[in-house]
C-alpha cells in the first residue's frame, strides 16, 4: 500500500472510505488502517511462503516535522505530529502496536475490533525493508505566522528553505535526516521509491523543456542520498524518481503540475494532442542510472 499513513488524512484517496452523518471518521480510519496492515501482514506471508528470499516492505510518506520554536511545547507537538506517520511503519517492522499507539486509542476511546489471530499475524508478518516517499519537510508550532503547502500536510514557513511554486518547502538536508531517522528507528534496509518536484513546465518550439529547477532538486536530494550511504552508513536498496512521465498530481489534481522526466503536451482543460517529449532532467537523469548515482553533473 503507498503513503499508508494518508488513511488519516485523505482517508477517502487512501482507502476508499466514506463516512455515514455523525460517524467518528477518526475512528473508523484507525478501524480501516487496522485491516490495511492486516492484508499487508498476510500478503508479506504470502509472499515469503512462495519464496523465502523474496524481499518485501512497507511504504509511507515519509519527512522531518521541525519544531518552530526551542518551546519544549513545539518539540512536543513534533513528536506527537511525527508518530502517526511512524504508528504505521512501527507495526509492519515490528509486527505489533507500539504503546503510546494504545495509549492515544485509550485517550479517544477508540476500541480497536479485532480477530482472535490478528495480533499473532501482525507478529509473523514483519517486513523486511522500509520504502518511503520524500518531497519537503515541515514546521509545526503554536506560532502565529503563514502556513504553507507540502505533500498533503499544511506547515508554518520555515524562512531557511526555498519553495516550489506549489509551495513546498525543498529541504535536501531534511532527506538525508530522515534516512538516518527511519534506518537508527528501524534498523532495516530503506528504499526510496518517490522523490520528485512538482512544476510548471513550458514546451518550447523545438519541442524542448528546460527543466534546470528540476535537475537541481534531484540533485541535491540524490548527494543527499549519497551522504547518508557513504557518511552515515545508511543502508539503502534503491532510488527511483517521481516521476517518469507527467501525470495527473494526486495531490490537487492538477496537470499543469508537472513531475515528470517525460513531458506530456496536455493542458489543464484537456486540449493537446499527448505528444510526449524528453525534458532536460530526463536526459540528465539517464547519466545518473548509467553511472549509479556516480556521474551528478
Amino acid at each position: 500500500m503507498t503513503e499508508i499513513n494518508m488513511i488519516l488524512h485523505l482517508p477517502y484517496l487512501a482507502a476508499g472510505l466514506t463516512f455515514k452523518k455523525n460517524e467518528d471518521k477518526l475512528h473508523v480510519s484507525y478501524q480501516a488502517a487496522h485491516h490495511q496492515l492486516i492484508s499487508s501482514t498476510k500478503a508479506v506471508l504470502l509472499g515469503h511462503e512462495i519464496d523465502a528470499s523474496n524481499q518485501i516492505g512497507s511504504m509511507l510518506a515519509a519527512g522531518c516535522i521541525y519544531p518552530n520554536t526551542c518551546n519544549p511545547v513545539d518539540t512536543w507537538d513534533s513528536l506527537t505530529e511525527q508518530r502517526k506517520n511512524y504508528f504505521f511503519s512501527g507495526v509492519q517492522v515490528r509486527g505489533a502496536y507500539p504503546n503510546y499507539a494504545l495509549k492515544y486509542f485509550e485517550r479517544i476511546h477508540f476500541e480497536l475490533s479485532k480477530d482472535t489471530d490478528d495480533l499473532t499475524i501482525l507478529k509473523q508478518g514483519t517486513v523486511d525493508f522500509v520504502s518511503f516517499s520524500y518531497y519537503n519537510s515541515r514546521v509545526i508550532g503554536k506560532a502565529d505566522q503563514d502556513q504553507i503547502a507540502g505533500n498533503l500536510f499544511t506547515s508554518l514557513k520555515n524562512p531557511y528553505l526555498k519553495t516550489s511554486e506549489w509551495g513546498w518547502q525543498i529541504d535536501p538536508l531534511d532527506f538525508r535526516i530522515t534516512l538516518n531517522e527511519l534506518y537508527d528507528r528501524y534498523q532495516k534496509p530503506l528504499f526510496v521509491v518517490e522523490n520528485g518536484l512538482g512544476a510548471k513546465d513550458t514546451l518550447l518550439v523545438e519541442n524542448k523543456v528546460n527543466d534546470t529547477y528540476r535537475i537541481n532538486y534531484l540533485h541535491d536530494h540524490i548527494q543527499a542520498l549519497k551522504d547518508a550511504i557513504t557518511e552515515d552508513w545508511v543502508e539503502v536498496l534503491g532510488y527511483t524518481s517521481w516521476s517518469c512521465i507527467d501525470l495527473i498530481s494526486a495531490s490537487s489534481g492538477e496537470i499543469s503540475k508537472c513531475y515528470g522526466l517525460i513531458y506530456v503536451n496536455l493542458a489543464e482543460d484537456g486540449i493537446g494532442d499527448y505528444q510526449r517529449f524528453a525534458k532536460d532532467s530526463a536526459k540528465w537523469y539517464a547519466k545518473v542510472i548509467n553511472s549509479n548515482g556516480q556521474n551528478l553533473d
